[in-house]
């Protein structure tokens, strides 16, 4: 893959005092825009997550538009008639050098060569959640993303919802006391697997082979994954069961439901994941699996438990009536503190103290981490235009995909691996390193 450099810095430029709005190539250098300016937005992925993401950049130019399957992203071709349109990302990087940022919402195993190359280019980036598809892709993107100084999010939205910093706020204060033990889950499936019309009760691959529709370049859906037939069960939309394409539920919302956990615990890598699963097979994820994480004592707060269920739903606390759900329907988080409980739903929304009667009289403590104006995506364009930092930059987004991705890795094998973060390696069960990074296809790499 090219490099591709940022447009050269102009050095002079007239100015006047009439002139309220300066130029960010005038002023701003390579990487930084005028606060006031808009930035040039690339799409790249828009037929699903991307369509909304999108959305939410509207305020700014979207200058480019990238997919490999013109007919589903037609729709959104539509809406930004202005955009130049392409099918290969890489050929957009090197024709097209106005573009500042790039927002990525491809299949998950496409996401780590997109991203990397965006960020080599001189690009800011905004990669939906997993950030990768294996561990191995998660920390090289946090690393070349700090090696290449711009401006990265990962698309957790609840990170910038105000549920999120209450939890991290509760915590700190001492609300519950001390949290050693915490329960998380999404109660969702993908079975039957594919769900468009097709699936098997074993997970096997399908045995048709129909055409490549003409608008579909297959070639490049599959990326660095192994060259299968194409069926319409993996596209659009169900890759996610496949083992070569998605991450699963554990990728899918647990990046989502344990942001707020890995957030307000202050939670690094694990040192233990023990997973176990209802079905295995080589092609798709369980129905359903239960994941448990023993993370060490860090920055004062003692060690703690983690337990994820997937496709299931924890015990009930006793102290949450019958009346009242628990979580949000689909998943959340119960946090068991020393000194009380806090629930929540899947992206830390509407937290709740348990007993339910301590949120009668319950006076929050002082808000000491900044609320978010706007969207999730808002929060990323002001540090690209500040050259800042965002929410839930690579640094942050690369280790809590990570704890995910690790899950899948204890659950494929169905046993407690021992994990030395370190060397990226897992120290008792050989065979799990080899679902730690996967080889790509001839003709893709990092």
């Amino acid at each position: 893959m090219k490099s591709v450099s940022r447009r050269t810095f102009l050095s002079t430029a007239a100015a006047t005092s009439s002139v309220l709005i300066v130029p960010r190539h005038v002023i701003a250098g390579a990487k930084e825009a005028a606060p006031s300016e808009k930035l040039n937005i690339a799409g790249i992925g828009i037929g699903g997550m991307g369509k909304g993401n999108l959305k939410n950049l509207s305020a700014h130019n979207i200058v480019a538009l990238c997919d490999v399957d013109s007919k589903y992203a037609a729709p959104v071709f539509a809406e930004y008639p202005n955009a130049k349109i392409y099918k290969d990302y890489r050929e957009m990087l090197d024709k097209q050098k106005d573009i500042d940022a790039v927002m990525i919402a491809t299949p998950d195993h496409t996401h780590a060569v997109i991203a990397a190359a965006a960020m080599r280019a001189g690009k800011h980036v905004y990669c939906q959640k997993p950030l990768t598809h294996t561990v191995h892709e998660a920390r090289r993107l946090a690393e070349i993303a700090a090696e290449c100084k711009v401006v990265t999010q990962m698309g957790i939205q609840g990170h910038s919802g105000k549920g999120a910093r209450q939890i991290c706020e509760w915590i700190a204060a001492g609300v519950i006391g001390e949290v050693r033990e915490v329960d998380a889950w999404c109660s969702l499936t993908y079975y039957p697997w594919g769900h468009a019309g097709w699936s098997s009760p074993l997970g096997a691959r399908p045995t048709e082979t129909p055409p490549v529709p003409d608008t579909l370049d297959w070639d490049l859906w599959i990326g660095p994954a192994p060259m299968r037939p194409y069926h319409p069960t993996y596209h659009p939309g169900t890759w996610r069961s496949w083992l070569d394409f998605g991450c699963g539920m554990m990728g899918d919302r647990g990046a989502h439901t344990l942001d707020p956990v890995f957030w307000s615990l202050k939670l690094g890598a694990p040192t233990t994941i023990e997973g176990s699963m209802t079905d295995a097979n080589p092609e798709t994820h369980p129905i359903a699996c239960i994941v448990r994480y023993e993370f060490p004592e860090r920055a004062g707060m003692p060690p703690v438990s983690l337990t994820w269920y997937d496709g299931l739903r924890p015990p009930r606390p006793k102290e949450l009536p019958n009346t009242e759900q628990l979580g949000d329907g689909e998943g959340g988080v119960v946090f068991k503190g020393s000194k009380g409980m806090i629930t929540c739903g899947t992206y830390g929304n509407s937290p709740c103290l348990l007993p339910m009667s301590r949120m009668k009289d319950f006076t929050p403590p002082a808000e000491i981490i900044p609320r978010v104006e706007g969207t999730h995506e808002d929060d990323w364009t002001r540090a690209c235009k500040a050259n800042g930092k965002a929410g839930a930059d690579f640094s942050y987004g690369g280790p809590l995909t990570e704890v995910c991705l690790l899950g899948n890795v204890a659950k494929r094998v169905n046993a407690k691996i021992e994990w030395d973060s370190a060397a990226l390696k897992v120290t008792n069960v050989p065979e799990a390193n080899a679902l730690i990074q996967s080889p790509y296809r001839e003709g893709w790499k990092l």
